[in-house]
């Protein structure tokens, strides 16, 4: 049963994989995603420095949360050590994302949140979408995929967030990372990201004036969509 799951998984994993090429998320080998069984603990990711065209599911790699290669003949992602943390810290976390989208990595590279200016970004994320603060020295020269991951979590809890009401986040210098429920989630939210990051950005040569959306409006768009009143979709 269990080497179906992670069979299965592997398939999924893959095809989100794939669908960062077909969403303009990702070129050459830049962005990576991966996803966990929480009742084995296993995660699967994808290889390092493959590219999408010579990629197939069978080179998905296994790991467990500490990182020992499970299954797979291919080293995992660099950014592994990233994604484990954050399925250690938050258990509602099944998928995570990391691609170097263009319009999300312009705000994270200026070092700065993407403000919620309209209903489209209030569908998906409850709020502006953070920026991480700036890594230090140490952080970056010590186990810097690792500590990628807590500036994140740090970030959430700091803010005192639910990852699932801002799924996803800008790292200072690097660029976005997103989350979900299943890889085809996660892959959704990444997409929704760049878009909305599109739009604020559009939104702010427009007018110099702009302000947040209101909070009413904000949490009437947030609140239909999500939680225990939702009342969007069938």
């Amino acid at each position: 049963m269990l080497d179906k799951r992670i069979d299965l998984l592997k398939e999924e994993v893959f095809e989100a994989n794939m669908e960062l090429v077909k969403q303009g998320l990702v070129i050459y080998t830049w962005g990576n995603v991966s996803a966990i069984d929480r009742e084995s603990g296993l995660v699967v990711i994808k290889p390092s420095g493959v590219s999408y065209e010579e990629m197939s599911a069978g080179d998905m790699v296994v790991l467990d949360l500490d990182g020992n290669i499970v299954q797979g003949t291919k080293r995992p992602s660099s950014d592994t050590k990233t994604h484990l943390v954050l399925y250690k810290a938050f258990d509602t976390i099944q998928s995570v994302v990391h691609t170097h989208s263009e319009w999300a990595t312009c705000w994270a590279q200026a070092g700065t949140g993407i403000p919620c200016y309209g209903t489209t970004h209030a569908d998906y994320f409850y709020g502006q979408v953070i920026c991480t603060r700036e890594l230090t020295d140490i952080e970056i020269e010590q186990d810097y995929e690792y500590n990628t991951g807590l500036v994140m979590i740090e970030t959430l809890q700091q803010n005192n967030l639910n990852p699932l009401e801002l799924p996803g986040m800008l790292v200072s210098n690097h660029g976005p990372f997103s989350w979900g429920t299943t890889p085809k989630d996660a892959v959704h939210n990444a997409k929704v990201l760049d878009e909305v990051a599109k739009m604020a950005y559009r939104t702010e040569i427009i007018s110099n004036r702009i302000k947040p959306i209101k909070e009413t409006l904000l949490n009437k768009h947030y609140l239909r969509k999500h939680g225990k009143n939702a009342y969007y979709g069938q």
